[in-house]
């Protein structure tokens, strides 16, 4: 019997409260003084009546399933079950009022009068029901959906990031095993991070930037000299939340699509502030910016843009552009 809803119990109230109320003024208006507490009575205990018998409704629809039915299956069986709400709601009023001694003013076309306003107030609450349960249960789907994209993409973005290090690593471990070491415990690092994080989709920059760090000292060691970092992050931007994994994502790219591919090597810049209420972060890197090749997976950028859109909707954005030399990678995200 107990509903763990509260808007569905706050529903049952106002709908059928509202109602009795509209009865109870106009039987104030056909009625004396010294009758009403007999009539307020009556209408406070169809009141609990009504809340009740279309709880014990919601029960069985819920019991047999009904709304999973097709519609032509389930269509005549909440029509049938919400008529015959409101028959039995009319004869517990008529009821009622026969064991209260009022029997006697009920006529025929009162009767009917009864039936049809119960009836069609238990379709209306019938129609209600169905539309607010099928709303709910989309929206729990979408947000189902959502979760597994997310699930899902973090699975992605995680095995990409560690393939790429571990081969890092086992190229280091004949030439210099204390290095491999260091970026073995960096590694660590990143994993410990990924597993013990909150499950909140999004962190902190400034510890977004831990993990970053230690990508970035692990690349170093393979790119040598031909890799410069700076960094440029205001207090206040490294407070603001981001997806777990998504600046390391774009720092991978500058490093693959930029270091990687610039004999000489060069600078990549990382620069975090708040503009306008929104977080703005900006990834560069030499090189200039190019149609993907046709072997291009792009799974980092795609990722990221879709987990931006997953998470933020139109309100967060990211962009590649050229920049005299260099290419940039832009990112806003609600602060």
């Amino acid at each position: 019997m107990k509903s763990r809803n509260p808007a569905y119990w706050l529903c049952q109230i106002v709908g059928w409260g509202t109602y009795s109320t509209i009865g109870l003024s106009f039987a104030a208006n056909d009625v004396g003084a010294a009758r009403m507490p007999r009539i307020i009575s009556l209408y406070a205990i169809f009141f609990a009546f009504a809340i009740l018998l279309t709880h014990l409704l919601r029960r069985e629809i819920k019991r047999r399933q009904w709304l999973n039915l097709p519609m032509r299956k389930a269509l005549p069986r909440l029509a049938a079950s919400a008529i015959l709400v409101g028959l039995i709601a009319s004869a517990e009023v008529i009821g009622l009022d026969y064991a209260t001694g009022g029997g006697g003013e009920w006529s025929r076309v009162a009767v009917l009068s009864i039936i049809m306003s119960l009836t069609t107030a238990s379709l209306i609450w019938m129609v209600l029901y169905v539309a607010i349960t099928a709303t709910r249960r989309a929206l729990e789907m979408r947000l189902r959906l959502r979760e597994a994209e997310l699930r899902a993409l973090e699975a992605q973005v995680n095995p990409h990031f560690l393939f790429n290090s571990l081969n890092t690593i086992r190229g280091m471990i004949v030439e210099d095993a204390s290095v491999a070491q260091d970026m073995v415990t960096r590694l660590a690092n990143i994993l410990r991070y990924s597993l013990q994080r909150e499950r909140t989709y999004t962190v902190s920059l400034e510890r977004e930037m831990e993990v970053v760090a230690d990508y970035l000292a692990i690349e170093s060691i393979r790119f040598d000299h031909r890799l410069r970092v700076r960094i440029e992050i205001q207090p206040a931007a490294a407070a603001a939340q981001v997806p777990s994994m998504l600046v390391q994502t774009l720092v991978e790219n500058a490093l693959k699509h930029g270091i990687g591919t610039t004999p000489e090597g060069g600078e990549v810049l990382i620069r975090a502030a708040i503009q306008d209420g929104a977080l703005t972060l900006e990834i560069v890197n030499p090189g200039c910016l190019e149609a993907p090749r046709e072997d291009a997976t792009q799974i980092g950028l795609a990722n990221a843009r879709l987990r931006l859109r997953l998470l933020y909707g139109d309100k967060a954005s990211l962009k590649l552009e050229n920049r005299g030399g260099s290419v940039a990678a832009l990112v806003t995200i609600p602060a």
